[in-house]
């Protein structure tokens, strides 16, 4: 039995040591992701379109047409929802929501140095980032968020985005708050 044990103990060092890894390659993948980021934001900025909503257009915008519809959106969502959920378990723990966190400060504090970045609204649920965050997308209150759950806010998100309420999100739907 003496033995036994050691062998067990052995299996959840190789398992936890799996588990280490995979969630350093899945960071590892966030830090690309949050580098191309930027690295696609400067190419906007550098076409004389440098702003927030150039930024997002540049990362959200799959077919390249200048716009991004609820159907990228939600794709793109699904992607992060992947990137983030370390244990590929469908729910985003708060550990792994704080990476997630994390990473969207990281490139907004890039965006910001580059005198990127909005202007902001007054009441923070009424920012387009309020629609990433744990208490939005949250909505059984659990302290986790499913995919399901990211998944099925995608439209509220996009209706923060979409201020002008065409269906579609573009850099002029950001900017300063209008009247």
């Amino acid at each position: 039995m003496g033995l036994r044990g050691i062998d067990d103990a052995n299996t959840n060092i190789h398992i936890q040591t799996f588990k280490y890894e995979e969630i350093t390659v899945k960071r590892n993948a966030i830090a690309g992701v949050c580098a191309l980021s930027v690295l696609a934001f400067a190419s906007v900025a550098g076409a004389g379109q440098g702003n927030y909503g150039s930024h997002f257009i540049a990362n959200w915008d799959a077919d390249e047409d200048g716009t991004v519809t609820l159907e990228e959106a939600t794709e793109k969502r699904s992607d992060i929802f992947v990137t983030f959920d370390a244990d590929d378990d469908g729910v985003l723990t708060p550990e792994e929501y704080a990476a997630f966190d994390e990473a969207r400060k990281a490139d907004m504090a890039d965006l910001k140095k580059g005198g990127q970045g909005g202007a902001g609204m007054k009441d923070p649920k009424k920012r387009p980032s309020y629609g990433m965050t744990l208490e939005f997308n949250d909505v059984d209150g659990d302290g986790n968020v499913s995919r399901d759950e990211f998944l099925d806010r995608t439209p509220d998100w996009f209706a923060m985005l979409d201020r002008n309420g065409d269906g579609l999100v573009t850099a002029e739907d950001f900017g300063p708050p209008r009247n």
